[in-house]
């Protein structure tokens, strides 16, 4: 049996692909930066500094799992004037890091982990380079998940500055070796793994040949869904009193689309529709004073306050630019709701049943979608029913499928 070794910084995606690969026992080692055992999540209570308590997961109980605790608390408190040399001194430091655990491993000779044929190696881009060069070296293979566009939405971002001149409260300012970096890890990689068709495409254009590609779309856990315990009935009709309610959470920033969003709900502001943002404001003051009256900016919120949103909105949108997935759609559906995306980011909404697909960077189609909800109620409970259906398509026993895939390609 082929046996995995995979690496991530931080809690992405909750450790799907390790605990999947845990549950088949194929998992020989997970290296993450930090990990809460009992002591860190104890004292995590006592401090009342609980973000990084939660750096665990139970379905890893019993898995092979090192961390580097201590040098990750020590980068927590390094600045950067630029948050991308950030991302490329801390994605240095843990290959290093890993690659050094990886020749002690290999020195002892009761250690499970010297690599062989058999060994897959899994990791994150920019965290990536330096244990697949070292496993693959030693005839093992190697898989890198590249988890955005890389240059091709930098370079999209910095031509929405442009169009938006004084909108970007931060302007994006990414240095050549964060992307040589990670152009010398596809390099490297066996097999390039995407989470979507938009990634894919954007990885094309930056010279990664097709064959090296693969897209699997991230695992979604729903918790205590709105399916499961509240049928969705819409008022007959939207009005002063019982307007649409749309919800946009995540980052507000124009990567997301911020802009044509807050274009199209002025378009709208003699309809029955409210918007409600949420999340942490990366543009301007006058950005955000700019939004007509129905629209209101909340800010970052917590979980509670989060689950709150989603209970009492009608609908989803997510006017994204580029995103490699967007988790968001998923957690939207989880509580009944649809979904009004664009072709920028996972292929998740289904047009016309679960939610509706609009162009990017167009705010006249948005406005178009909410017009056909509003006129249409029926049609919102309809798309609504629906969503249940397509949680299913993103379980972590399809992850496991498309992992059990990526393996079977490695070895032809």
């Amino acid at each position: 049996m082929n046996k995995w070794i995979c690496t991530q910084i931080g809690a992405r995606e909750h450790y799907a692909i390790p605990r999947v690969l845990h549950r088949a026992g194929k998992l020989e080692r997970l290296y993450t930066d930090f990990w809460a055992s009992a002591p860190w999540r104890l004292l995590g209570k006592l401090t009342g500094k609980g973000s990084l308590s939660a750096r665990c997961h139970p379905d890893l109980a019993g898995a092979s799992v090192k961390a580097f605790n201590y040098e990750a608390l020590k980068a927590s408190r390094q600045r950067f004037a630029n948050p991308y040399d950030g991302f490329l001194q801390v994605g240095k430091d843990f290959g290093q890091q890993v690659v050094s655990d990886l020749v002690k491993g290999e020195n002892i000779p009761s250690s499970k982990l010297p690599a062989s044929r058999s060994t897959i190696f899994f990791g994150y881009d920019t965290g990536f380079l330096e244990p697949a060069q070292w496993i693959k070296a030693r005839g093992g293979k190697a898989i890198v998940c590249q988890m955005d566009p890389s240059r091709y939405e930098v370079d999209l971002v910095k031509a929405e500055e442009t169009r938006w001149p004084g909108w970007a409260r931060h302007s994006v300012e990414a240095p050549d070796a964060y992307f040589k970096r990670r152009e010398d890890e596809w390099a490297t990689a066996d097999l390039v793994m995407v989470n979507s068709e938009w990634s894919r495409q954007a990885l094309i254009k930056q010279g990664v040949h097709e064959s090296k590609l693969a897209v699997v779309p991230l695992a979604f856990e729903a918790n205590n869904p709105r399916l499961n315990s509240v049928t969705y009935s819409p008022p007959s009709t939207f009005g002063a009193r019982s307007p649409l309610r749309v919800l946009f959470l995540g980052q507000v920033i124009l990567r997301k689309g911020i802009q044509y969003l807050i274009e199209s709900a002025r378009l709208l502001e003699k309809e029955s529709i409210h918007f409600d943002v949420v999340g942490s404001i990366g543009i301007s003051d006058s950005a955000v004073a700019s939004a007509p009256a129905n629209m209101t900016f909340h800010g970052p919120v917590g979980r509670d306050r989060t689950e709150e949103f989603y209970r009492s909105a009608d609908l989803f949108v997510l006017p994204t630019l580029s995103d490699g997935f967007a988790l968001t759609q998923l957690e939207a559906m989880a509580y009944g709701l649809p979904v009004i995306s664009t072709p920028n980011c996972g292929e998740v909404v289904t047009d016309g049943v679960d939610g509706l697909i609009v162009p990017a960077s167009d705010a006249n189609a948005l406005a178009e979608a909410f017009q056909l909800i509003l006129q249409d109620p029926e049609k919102l409970q309809a798309m609504s029913e629906a969503t249940g259906a397509k949680l299913e398509q993103f379980s972590l026993r399809r992850l496991g499928d498309n992992l059990a895939e990526l393996e079977n390609r490695l070895l032809v």
